[in-house]
Order: structure tokens, then sequence, then C-alpha cells
């Protein structure tokens, strides 16, 4: 399944959730938040959207680094910079890189969100509970700006004044 297809699917999907007038949609997205920029603000603004409360689960070092690098930031100061956000109501510090379904019940969760920019296999690699459930939704993944961006920055500008 191609890149394209596996996105249409998963953000025209709907999950077949019979919930109270009461119920109030809990959104889920994992995220390593370092050097917390605005990539970070347009992915929360668009995943709270989808419902009614915006938890973040705020991956590990460990985690992170099983898969990119290490961060710069600890988990502890990327935790604190993500609750002072907005958009985001509700941060779970180093929950699991692969979710559960028990996982998404024991937190209430309706919808789980990641950005466009990850491939089908790395969707079905770490997302394949919430695919499976119907729950996953992708959003936009903001161009021109990442923390691999800012660090490589960070290096030119050093190499730059070491001249």
């Amino acid at each position: 399944m191609g890149r394209f297809t596996l996105a249409f699917l998963l953000v025209f999907s709907t999950s077949s959730f019979a919930f109270s007038d009461e119920h109030k949609t809990r959104v889920y997205a994992d995220i390593s938040g370092d050097l917390f920029h605005r990539g970070h603000v347009e992915f929360f603004k668009q995943a709270r959207t989808l419902g009614d409360s915006l938890v973040i689960g705020v991956l590990s070092d460990e985690t992170i680094a099983s898969y990119k690098r290490v961060p710069v930031l600890t988990l502890q100061d990327r935790v604190a910079v993500i609750e002072a956000c907005k958009y985001v109501d509700e941060v779970i510090a180093d929950p699991p890189l692969r979710v559960t379904k028990e996982w998404l019940e024991e937190h209430k969760i309706d919808i789980v969100v990641q950005g466009d920019d990850f491939s089908d296999d790395m969707i079905l690699d770490q997302y394949k509970v919430p695919y499976e459930m119907g729950i996953l939704r992708l959003v936009h993944y903001t161009e021109g700006i990442s923390t691999t961006d800012i660090i490589a920055r960070i290096k030119s500008r050093i190499a730059e004044d070491s001249l």
C-alpha cells in the first residue's frame, strides 16, 4: 500500500464508538518534543481539532534513542515545556512507543494522531494497534522546521564562528 493510500485511509476512516452525550473525545499523540518549536505547536494545534482534549505522550530518552538520536533536553524539561502549550490538556511521561489496546482503553483514548511524514512501514510498526482499531489519524507535517534542522543550524553557526 502506498503512502498516499495509507494516509487517505487513515484520515478518512471513522471509528464506531458509541458513547453517551457526556463523552469527551480524547486525542492522543506521542512525541519526543526535543527543542520545542513551531512545528510541534502546529502538530498539537491540528491534533487538538480532532477532539475535546489532547493528551501528549512524551517519550523517554531511551525510547527515542532506539529509533533516532538521544534528545538534547531531558524528559523532565520536555514534559514541562509541552505541559505549558495551550493546545495540550494532559501529558503522560514515558508512554510505550507501541501502544496496546489495553493501554489505549486504560487512558480512555479515542483517536491517535501522527504526522504524515512517517512511511507506511513506520506507521504499521509503531501504530499498528490504533490503525487496526480504525482510530489512527494523520495530520500535515510542518515543512521547514525540525529539531534536526535546528541542531544543524547550531552546528553550522558554531563552525562559521570558529573560522
